[in-house]
């Protein structure tokens, strides 16, 4: 008599063929919206599966749909693609083969685990009471895919929007190897930029006051906006203004005719975003206007916090527990102040977005080389976990 393996040991079958996969990938990475080599390889993994695909019209996604045996509601399961302009210096013996790019992030890991869960739930789609949609997505690193796959339709791709939808992020460093760290409520910040230029009129630095002198007010406005986070918002719902570039004049004894900085905006719920965008620019304009100058001031929205809905939360640190053991499942204390573009997902459907510890042997978690580093290494010994999760998290999702 035969039995039917568990989720786990068709896992455990499959590590092989995911580590070839995420090696493959890792090889040739690809940046931004268009991955046409990591898209053949998706594709590639998948072929032979009862999957409905669909491809991204103005970006390099895959959209695959698995309909269960019996009816019931869709999960979504999300695994992005993209690389980043990094040079690689892990000296692994799959490392990039593309100067200046590099899967420094572990999206690798998130696409063959990703593929993994959907072989492992199509070898049990007769029991599936539901359907689950498989969004391979490119374009995390800064432009916004998810957003793209969602006005091309990736919430109606099953024909009804998704009740629930799941992420997990692989790293290199900050969690031990194998472990699962979420949370309820926010988990990543939103990520906005403030573009500030003062105008004034240049002049001769032997006589400022003939001109109108844009740079220390463009001081001021630096300093006054570190003030302005400490002093307007709760520090229970913290926002970050960190101001990475400032740019005024050419020489020492010319008054320049304007001065332009530009900060990094973080915030972790809409209410705070909201009111840093409002604050941030009334106040680089009222220090314009004190010193007589012009501002051209622009807060650009990049990308949303991401907030996990308490309830998919809780049910997947429950299933997690369940599955890998309670010790290697971890409540993180407060959120990351990273961003990440499931937030458009998250702000459309109740989410649950969790991190898993990838770490390589004999490095120490709070030591070792941090996702986005160009020595960062990744363990592929956790891909059948992922794989495992996520499809566990899509079975009882529709179950319930």
């Amino acid at each position: 008599m035969t039995t039917t393996p568990t989720l786990r040991e068709s896992a455990d079958l499959l590590q092989s063929e995911l580590v070839e996969l995420r090696r493959a990938v890792h090889r040739e990475p690809e940046i931004g919206l268009e991955l046409p080599l990591t898209q053949a390889k998706v594709l590639a993994a998948l072929r032979g599966l009862p999957l409905e695909l669909t491809l991204g019209e103005k970006l390099s996604s895959v959209t695959a749909v698995l309909r269960g045996g019996r009816p019931g509601p869709v999960v979504l399961l999300r695994g992005d693609m993209d690389a980043l302009p990094v040079q690689e210096t892990s000296g692994l013996p799959y490392a990039s083969r593309f100067p200046g790019v590099m899967h420094a992030c572990g999206h690798d890991l998130h696409v063959a685990g990703l593929v993994g869960a959907a072989r492992l739930l199509a070898e049990r789609r007769d029991e599936l009471p539901g359907t689950v949609v498989f969004m391979f997505q490119p374009g995390e690193e800064g432009l916004a895919g998810a957003r793209v796959m969602l006005d091309e339709g990736l919430l109606e791709a099953a024909g009804t929007p998704p009740v629930a939808a799941y992420a997990l992020h692989v790293t290199a460093a900050t969690y031990p190897r194998g472990a699962v760290a979420g949370r309820p409520g926010p988990i990543m910040a939103a990520a906005d930029t403030l573009t500030v230029t003062l105008r004034g009129r240049g002049g001769h630095g032997s006589a400022p006051h003939s001109a109108l002198d844009p740079i220390p007010a463009a001081c001021e406005a630096v300093l006054a906006l570190q003030t302005m986070v400490t002093r307007r918002f709760d520090a229970f719902d913290p926002v970050v203004v960190t101001v990475g570039t400032l740019h005024a004049g050419t020489v020492n004894n010319v008054i320049p005719g304007d001065a332009f900085f530009e900060a990094t905006v973080r915030s972790f719920s809409p209410q705070a975003r909201d009111r840093v965008r409002a604050e941030s620019l009334r106040l680089v304009r009222g220090i314009a206007e004190a010193h007589g100058l012009e501002a051209d001031a622009v807060f650009t929205d990049v990308y949303p916090p991401t907030v996990n809905n308490v309830a998919e939360a809780e049910f997947a640190a429950d299933v997690a527990r369940e599955l890998l053991g309670p010790e290697r499942v971890l409540t993180m204390p407060q959120p990351e102040a990273g961003a990440e573009d499931f937030s458009f997902v998250a702000e459309r459907i109740p989410s649950a977005y969790f991190f898993l510890g990838a770490c390589v042997p004999g490095l120490d978690p709070a030591t070792a080389p941090d996702n986005h580093a160009p020595q960062a290494a990744f363990d592929d010994s956790v891909l059948a976990d992922g794989a495992t999760l996520l499809a566990e998290l899509a079975i009882r999702r529709l179950a319930r």
